[in-house]
């Protein structure tokens, strides 16, 4: 078998053509390539064939059967929700995870499976945060040997045999490393697991985690990112995103507030530059994610984007989108790597989609912004002990793909009845501008936790510098409390209200509620912006309310973009219908809609094998799972 350097050679050889007509193209990482450009340079599928799309073959995944079990016997903590994996393809392979964990072999041609193999990690217990869920696996080849690797909900990273799926017997402790062990203080495992796929890049096997975002104490697991060896097992190094005494950073956490604070992890997917031997590394924000009175200071790594040599793990540049975080304002999704011409400069760069709604554009290499990011001034808190940043960082372009903050700008204006009546709804509570914190009273946050940007991320077209951002937003509120309970050395903790009714059980803000942003990253301008869906659009009419046209789904943690040559794929649940849609790229405007048997819920993919293309998407959950793989005649 040849070596992944050579899958990427095909993969990318074809990115200045027009056409395509390899025997196979791969699809060898979660985002088509460590660069999370989710991009194919073929076009079999097009706009002039689109509409005789249909299903190639379907795949039940193998956790069905033992989800049913789970319910008749009462487990219903062991149920898993949406089924967010995207496979990747390896030579007419196709390898998968599953939510409970188990890894499966496909023909990528059929659907038909050649293997499974069943880590068993859902029988540790429920895991943290969104429960029994994963997103993709990785693969490595050397030495003559094929591997893919899969981190765990349960907190381990396994080897496999590609060929065979068969534990690799020289990796770890036959053939897995209990990554709960080695981050420099004991911690609890029912907080910490791993939903993301690992990134393999020159030979390094990269791993992050997930911690728990509702904690019991102050002292949980720090979100230390490490590379392994992915032949043997063997601990390369790590980076300490909460770092220790004597190491940069570490004065920005006051009165000792390192040594118990966790989190500051990278929960959502890496990337990196394989030439450059950097890894991109977003990161969220460090234990209470609403009250930062017991952690003052800046907390250097957190919500910030980290380059890092994969080499020796050693920072080679960072930025910090959010000081001293408080609105759970993680950055939620992949760095997507752009080389983009800006003034008549070719830059190789990074740009990183957040919750607040911005788009930061770097030098991948040097770290400087490509556009000015303005330090402003930021309204303060008034909950005691509390110590916010003066001030926040905001990019000067591109402008933001979501509106920010609850004002005139932003409120539902349908009518005079329906604004007064929302005026009425956020009397009760704070609101104002984008980082108004959380309050004893309640705050409103716009967007809310999950963004914004959430974890689909965007694509990008190398063809033409234009960046697509799938985004929606719902306000939240944050209200603090004293902490109870056994609790009260976190000081706050969020309690009572956390959400704010619009007027008539219509949104709070205008629409629209979801939307697709195209931005051109050689200008930093916005190119178009469409509305994501339908949406409620029929409720308002039925309302008496002038016909607004499509006002988008409120969907933030739907699927994330798929691009090609000459199409643009969102799926999205929409109006009770489960839609595969096909957009113009230069538009925005729907060529086509496929309607698919159950919710998409994972990224889609796309390659080639035997001259045809197909794409091929996750849908459903629970105990009706399934892979569904589409092509033309």
């Amino acid at each position: 078998m040849k070596s992944m350097s050579f899958y990427l050679v095909v993969f990318f050889a074809y990115a200045t053509t027009t056409t395509v007509s390899a025997q196979n193209v791969d699809w060898p990482s979660y985002g088509g390539d460590n660069g999370s450009r989710k991009y194919v340079p073929f076009d079999q599928i097009n706009a002039q064939n689109i509409s005789q799309l249909s299903t190639a073959w379907a795949w039940e995944s193998v956790d069905n059967a033992t989800v049913a079990q789970n319910i008749v016997d009462g487990n219903s903590r062991a149920v898993p929700g949406s089924y967010k994996a995207t496979p990747i393809v390896i030579a007419g392979v196709m390898y998968v995870p599953t939510s409970l964990g188990r890894v499966v072999a496909l023909d990528a041609q059929s659907g038909s499976e050649r293997w499974v193999f069943d880590t068993r990690a859902w029988e540790g217990g429920r895991p943290a945060n969104l429960g029994y869920n994963t997103r993709g696996i990785a693969y490595w080849s050397g030495n003559g040997k094929e591997r893919i690797l899969f981190a765990t909900n349960d907190s381990y990273l396994w080897s496999l045999n590609a060929r065979t799926g068969q534990p690799d017997p020289d990796f770890g402790d036959a053939g897995r490393i209990d990554l709960s062990i080695g981050l420099g203080r004991e911690i609890d495992k029912e907080e910490y697991g791993v939903v993301s796929p690992v990134l393999v890049t020159n030979d390094k096997a990269i791993v992050n985690s997930i911690v728990t975002d509702g904690p019991s104490s102050l002292q949980t697991p720090p979100g230390h990112i490490r590379a392994f060896n992915p032949e043997t097992g063997e601990l390369e190094w790590m980076f300490k995103t909460i770092p220790e005494a004597g190491e940069f950073g570490n004065e920005t956490w006051e009165d000792g507030s390192w040594e118990y604070t966790g989190s500051a992890n990278s929960w959502s997917i890496m990337s990196a530059d394989d030439d450059l031997g950097i890894a991109y590394i977003p990161t969220g924000t460090p234990t209470n994610d609403w009250y930062g009175g017991k952690r003052k200071g800046d907390n250097l790594f957190a919500e910030s984007l980290v380059a890092i040599n994969v080499n020796t793990g050693e920072r080679i540049w960072h930025f910090q989108m959010v000081h001293h975080g408080v609105w759970d304002y993680d950055l939620p999704a992949a760095p997507t790597l752009v080389d983009i011409n800006v003034n008549g400069r070719g830059i190789k760069a990074v740009a990183q989609i957040s919750k607040q709604g911005f788009t930061y554009v770097f030098d991948r290499i040097s770290g400087e912004p490509v556009w000015p990011i303005e330090e402003r001034q930021v309204p303060q808190s008034s909950v005691p002990g509390e110590a916010l940043s003066l001030t926040q960082p905001f990019p000067t372009k591109p402008a933001p793909f979501e509106p920010q903050g609850i004002s005139d700008e932003t409120l539902i204006d349908f009518s005079t009845e329906l604004r007064r009546e929302a005026l009425q709804n956020i009397e009760q509570y704070d609101y104002g501008p984008l980082f108004t914190p959380p309050s004893l009273r309640g705050a409103i946050q716009f967007p809310g936790w999950s963004g914004g940007g959430e974890w689909r991320g965007a694509a990008f077209d190398p063809d033409t510098g234009m960046y697509y951002i799938p985004s929606a937003s719902n306000p939240i509120v944050v209200q603090l409390i004293e902490a109870r309970r056994g609790r009260e050395e976190m000081g706050y903790v969020r309690g009572g209200d956390r959400s704010v009714a619009g007027p008539q059980q219509l949104p709070l803000t205008k629409p629209p509620y979801g939307r697709i942003t195209a931005i051109d990253l050689n200008s930093g301008d916005h190119a178009w912006v469409v509305p994501h869906g339908e949406g409620i659009r029929q409720r308002i009419i039925d309302m008496g309310i002038l016909d607004p046209g499509p006002v988008g789904t409120i969907d933030t943690t739907g699927p994330g973009p798929l691009l090609t040559k000459s199409l643009l794929f969102m799926a999205q649940r929409d109006g009770g219908r489960n839609l595969l849609r096909a957009f113009n790229k230069t538009s925005g405007e729907i060529i086509h809609e496929f309607d698919l048997p159950l919710p998409p819920t994972g990224t889609p993919m796309s390659f080639i094998i035997n001259d045809k293309q197909y794409v091929t998407i996750a849908v459903g959950g629970g105990e009706d799972a399934r892979l569904i793989s589409m092509g033309v005649p």
